[in-house]
């Protein structure tokens, strides 16, 4: 329930204006005193299904940074089904504070007695700031969660499957700017080595690229450094650096006015969401600057395309197969932007959105 003593999301942030730009069907609070659950739970679009989408565990600067972000998220998730060929709608949830601090037995489970609540329309999954084992807290209280540890009988980690669907958008991408796919010799920038960075870099690696890589954890930069020769850059000068392809893959509105400025690369393709910080603006900007943007929701999926696959038996190899087939979409939305002479992230949405008209049409078939 809402302590309406406390300054709360519900009188801070004003709600169905955002909900209405994003075209949301519903926005959950959770809080619980006694734990200190603090969350939201963002309902996109269930046309093609229930909502899935990770639990993010976030210190958020404030109540209102975390309702954008979950809104962003939630509407990225229904695009990334769609376009993936998903039978699954869009949703999103984020926990407010200090993972470090907060996380316990009972605020997971307390949040999954919210989750039971809403029947299924919300199934949640791992995200920043949750692991495997949260999630089986979670499924103590309800069963509408997927990516449990493989022992339990679910897909595990899905950060290999993320990272190997955006190393495909990654070589589609090489493809269509360089005639071929092998990004052997190609330089490239990996902004944010957590789990799916650090199974990227491994892939390049592997493929013979010359890799650069920043990120907050000295420890992962050394190990990189070490096991894949990286080179280590700070941050601030990763923007500037010649390179061939720039992969963001910490959080996200990264690509803004100031930092595509700046950007020297042919190719942007990392595992990031909601990378631009202005869809319509940050796009057509890249696409001015001749900078060949691999649409975030679409080369990302692969996570999303693992812990689905649960719901049939889980089988890896087989998560992977399907993650493969975004080099193929990958591919085709650089095309038809070109054709339409229209930014990537508006032909990858133009194709989503798509998929939902129709199958919207088809439920509405008596």
């Amino acid at each position: 329930m809402i302590d309406l003593k406390e300054k709360t999301v519900l009188q801070d942030a004003r709600i169905f204006g955002p909900m209405s730009e994003f075209e949301h069907e519903q926005v959950m609070l959770c809080h619980d005193k006694e734990t200190g659950l603090k969350a939201i739970i963002a309902i996109h679009n269930t046309v093609l299904g229930p909502g899935l989408g990770g639990t993010r565990f976030f210190n958020y600067s404030s109540e209102n940074d975390a309702l954008r972000d979950v809104l962003r998220l939630s509407r990225g998730m229904t695009y990334k089904a769609a376009i993936s060929g998903l039978n699954l709608g869009g949703a999103k949830a984020v926990i407010i504070g200090d993972p470090n601090v907060l996380k316990s037995e009972g605020l997971f489970r307390k949040f999954g007695r919210f989750i039971q609540n809403l029947n299924g329309k919300y199934i949640t999954a791992e995200d920043v700031g949750t692991t495997t084992r949260d999630m089986e807290y979670i499924s103590m209280e309800t069963k509408y969660v997927v990516g449990l540890p493989e022992i339990k009988g679910g897909g595990g980690d899905p950060s290999p499957v993320t990272a190997y669907g955006v190393f495909m958008g990654m070589k589609a991408s090489a493809n269509y700017v360089y005639g071929t796919d092998s990004l052997n010799g190609k330089t490239v920038a990996v902004q944010g080595i957590g789990k799916v960075g650090w199974h990227l870099v491994e892939r390049l690696y592997k493929e013979g690229a010359k890799i650069y890589v920043s990120d907050i954890n000295d420890t992962q930069l050394k190990k990189a450094a070490s096991e894949f020769g990286a080179i280590v850059v700070d941050s601030q000068d990763l923007f500037d650096l010649n390179i061939d392809i720039f992969a963001p893959c910490a959080m996200g509105a990264i690509l803004n006015t100031n930092t595509i400025e700046r950007l020297k690369c042919s190719i942007v393709s990392g595992a990031a969401n909601n990378q631009l910080e202005h869809e319509d603006e940050h796009g057509t900007m890249l696409k001015e600057k001749g900078i060949i943007y691999a649409p975030d929701f679409l080369i990302n999926a692969g996570g999303l395309i693992n812990v689905y696959s649960e719901y049939t038996g889980y089988n890896r190899e087989i998560a992977l197969g399907q993650a493969e087939d975004i080099y193929d979409t990958t591919l085709e939305i650089l095309k038809t932007a070109n054709q339409e002479n229209i930014h990537t992230q508006k032909a990858a949405i133009m194709l989503a959105e798509k998929r939902i008209r129709q199958m919207k049409s088809v439920k509405s078939t008596i």
